[in-house]
C-alpha cells in the first residue's frame, strides 16, 4: 500500500469514527429514554461496555501478534510492532473502563471501588500490560527484547477470558452480560445506541492502532539507524591514521 493510499484510508477511518461518535452522543444523551431503575445513570452503558470490550480485543490482538512473532515461519518485526501498538491502546481503554466503572459504581453500589472479581481482574489486567509496555522499553538487542515481550504478551492475555467469564463463574456485584444471552436486557433505541457505541469505539481503536503502528515503525527505524551511526562512528575512531598525520602528531579529526 502506498503512502497516499494509507493516509487516505486513515482519514476515512478517522472521519467514520468521528461521525459514529457524534451519533452515539446524540442518541445516548437526547434520544434514548432514562432507565426505570437507574434513571440517567444508565447512559453510561453507551460507553463502559464498549471500552471494556475493545480493551479485551486489544489485548487479544497483542497475544495473536505475539504468537505470530514467536512462530519461526511467520516471524516478522511487523508483528512485534502491532503487538506493542495494540497493547498500548488496550491499556488506555482498560483505564477508561476502570474509570467509567467507578463512576457508575458510586451511585449504583454506594462505593467507588470494591474487590469484586470483575473489577479486580480488570485492574490486574491493566497492571500486567503496563508491565508489558515497560518490558518493551528495556535495553538489549531488538530481537531478544521482542521475544521476551511476545512471551509476556501471550501469558498476560490469558487473564482476558477469565475476566470475561468472571460474572458467570463467581457471585459478583458487577452486572452480568447484557447482550450475549437469549433474553437481552436491553431493547429498542437503547439496544441500537449500544450497538452503535461498539462500532464507534471500534473505529476509534482502529484509527489509533494505525497511527500507533506507524509511530512504532519510526521508533524502530530511529533506533536501528542510531545504532548503525554509533557503530560507524566507533569504527571511524579506531581507523588507522595516515602516515603524514601520525608524523605530524595530528589526528585526521583535528584537521580543519
Amino acid at each position: 500500500m502506498s503512502a497516499g493510499t494509507g493516509n487516505r484510508t486513515t482519514r476515512v477511518v478517522g472521519l467514520a469514527a468521528l461521525a459514529s461518535s457524534a451519533l452515539v452522543v446524540v442518541l445516548g444523551l437526547w434520544v434514548t429514554p432514562p432507565d426505570v431503575t437507574q434513571g440517567d445513570l444508565v447512559r453510561l452503558i453507551y460507553v463502559h461496555p464498549a471500552v471494556s470490550t475493545w480493551a479485551f480485543a486489544a489485548f487479544g490482538i497483542t497475544a495473536l501478534a505475539s504468537l505470530l512473532y514467536l512462530a519461526p515461519r511467520t516471524r516478522s518485526q511487523r508483528w512485534d510492532m502491532i503487538a506493542g501498538a495494540s497493547a498500548e491502546i488496550g491499556v488506555v481503554f482498560c483505564a477508561l473502563s476502570l474509570a467509567t466503572g467507578s463512576i457508575w459504581g458510586r451511585p449504583a453500589w454506594g462505593v467507588w471501588w470494591t474487590w469484586d472479581a470483575r473489577l479486580t481482574l480488570t485492574a490486574l489486567l491493566c497492571a500486567l500490560f503496563l508491565g508489558y509496555l515497560a518490558l518493551r522499553r528495556t535495553g538489549g538487542a531488538i530481537e531478544a527484547r521482542s521475544k521476551r515481550s511476545a512471551v509476556a504478551g501471550v501469558m498476560f492475555a490469558l487473564v482476558v477470558p477469565v475476566d470475561h467469564y468472571a460474572t458467570q463463574w463467581w457471585r459478583t456485584l458487577h452486572q452480568a452480560n447484557t447482550l450475549l444471552r437469549t433474553d437481552p436486557l436491553i431493547h429498542g433505541e437503547q439496544l441500537w445506541t449500544m450497538l452503535a457505541s461498539f462500532l464507534s469505539f471500534g473505529l476509534i481503536f482502529a484509527w489509533m492502532l494505525i497511527h500507533r503502528f506507524r509511530l512504532e515503525q519510526l521508533e524502530v527505524r530511529l533506533e536501528s539507524e542510531g545504532l548503525a551511526m554509533a557503530l560507524e562512528a566507533r569504527r571511524a575512531e579506531g581507523a588507522p591514521q595516515p602516515p603524514d598525520a601520525v608524523a605530524a602528531g595530528v589526528s585526521v579529526e583535528a584537521r580543519p
